[in-house]
């Protein structure tokens, strides 16, 4: 599947979600998501390179966590990502696959999340990510066909600063990639 993909740090999470509520949308109740990122031994940021991440998320605390396999990569010249998911039932054999296959642990993110589906195919998220100051905003949306990508990165752009954001809070890198070379708009 195709995704377009837009993260802004939030100025203000309150007044965020204060927009979103004076056009009647509600962030649904936080969950917590844990991901272990991979990446080839080769890796080299900004090359095309895929990504696997080991995914566990957990919606409710009487809830057994999922677990999925998500491989990403982020072609770089359209901006679009490419992403696949499966569910998976053994976290650790899932963990020693991707081992043998190459890829290495980059990173660990932990977060916070509530989410919105704003229509089919495009979803709102606000995560609060452990380790990273402030909160940000995520907007995504499935890419068919006939989308130009650089079309559909502007809308979500645009959505952003109806919400009241500014361009230059837009943040290009997973948050994996955050850290002094992080590149922010």
């Amino acid at each position: 599947m195709k995704r377009a993909i837009v993260k802004c740090k939030l100025k203000s999470r309150d007044d965020f979600v204060e927009k979103l509520a004076e056009i009647d949308m509600e962030f649904g109740p936080v969950y917590w998501i844990h991901d272990r990122v991979y990446v080839p031994r080769n890796y080299k940021k900004n090359s095309n390179y895929p990504r696997l991440l080991l995914r566990t998320e957990m919606k409710a605390v009487d809830r057994p966590p999922r677990y999925e396999l998500i491989l990403r990569r982020h072609i770089e010249d359209s901006g679009v990502d490419v992403v696949d998911r499966t569910v998976i039932k053994d976290y650790t054999e899932a963990a020693n696959i991707v081992m043998q296959l190459g890829f290495e642990l980059k990173a660990e993110v932990s977060r916070r999340r509530q989410e919105i589906i704003m229509n089919e195919g495009t979803q709102l998220y606000l995560d609060k990510v452990d380790g990273l100051a402030g909160t940000y905003a995520k907007l995504e949306a499935d890419l068919d066909e006939k989308d130009k990508p650089a079309d559909v990165i502007d809308d979500l752009i645009n959505t952003f600063k109806v919400l009241g954001q500014s361009e230059k809070s837009v943040v290009r890198d997973a948050y994996s990639d955050f850290g002094s070379d992080a590149t922010i708009v």
